[in-house]
């Protein structure tokens, strides 16, 4: 169970529907479904109602959680991440991800590296730093959180690793094995509730520079000053990815993604840390 100084409230007690177990793949699922934060002050139906004195001071408001941070459901279970990851403790079980993830875009932006040591976690910060100790062998690794995960057998897994984590750990043949895993230090350019640094928003990929090359000073144009091109092989076969930006945040950057996908539906966040 998890130990959380930050936040003095219980996460278990939701039903978890529990999938097939895949041991090459690790949590098998890595895209997950942003949904709102739960109702609350209902009650049989109706509208719970408070009588306040007629001088008490206004409510505050909470800013509603963006990003990363905001509320999500995956597997008909709404997980709702934290905004610190301080004395975070959790023993559990650890499976990893490799080779058909690698390239994809993970839940942060990034395009997965399985040579990278990267972790998935289902409520953790993104860019938490977590130390995982191998408790059947004594082997210990440092990940980064970018991901989301793991979602195949939930009631069990709490860390899903990236292939070199697990080669390091000496899981990624037995596939599965226990660890504890604990925060380490703080995030780099964490503020609470957003994440500091510099994103872009891909719109695009071409395989014939000119067009790549139109498209980026279009985005310029429109305000998007500091868009690039950047080249990519994939296959043996060249592309030109048009990335607008720079985004100060990752807020930011998910904001800006909200009002290109209006032109560019396919469009996503690139972290550049």
């Amino acid at each position: 169970m998890p130990f959380l100084a930050s936040r003095g409230r219980a996460l278990a007690g939701a039903v978890l529907v529990v999938l097939a177990i895949s041991l090459l793949s690790g949590c098998g699922l890595h895209s997950y479904d942003q949904g709102p934060p739960p109702r609350t002050g209902k009650r049989g139906g109706e509208a719970a109602t408070e009588q306040k004195p007629a001088d008490a001071p206004p409510p505050q408001v909470t800013p509603a959680p963006k990003g990363t941070f905001k509320p999500y459901t995956q597997s008909g279970r709404t997980y709702e991440p934290l905004f610190s990851a301080d004395g975070y403790r959790e023993e559990g079980l650890a499976s990893w991800y490799g080779l058909q993830f690698h390239g994809r875009k993970t839940a942060n932006g990034e395009v997965y590296d399985m040579y990278s040591m990267t972790a998935a976690h289902r409520i953790l910060p993104m860019g938490t730093r977590l130390k995982v100790e191998n408790l059947e062998n004594g082997r210990v690794a440092e990940v980064r959180v970018n991901d989301r995960g793991p979602f195949v057998d939930p009631d069990r897994r709490v860390i899903d690793l990236s292939f070199a984590a697990a080669r390091e750990l000496g899981t990624d043949k037995p596939g599965l094995a226990r660890v504890r895993i604990s925060s380490i230090g703080r995030i780099e350019g964490f503020t609470g509730t957003d994440l500091a640094g510099r994103f872009y928003i891909q719109v695009g990929a071409f395989t014939v520079r000119n067009n790549a090359d139109r498209l980026a000073a279009r985005l310029v144009r429109d305000g998007y000053k500091n868009t690039r091109v950047e080249q990519a092989d994939v296959d043996g076969q060249t592309f030109w990815r048009v990335q607008a930006g720079v985004f100060p945040s990752l807020n930011a950057a998910e904001q800006g993604q909200e009002t290109l996908r209006r032109e560019f539906p396919q469009a996503f966040v690139i972290a550049d840390r």
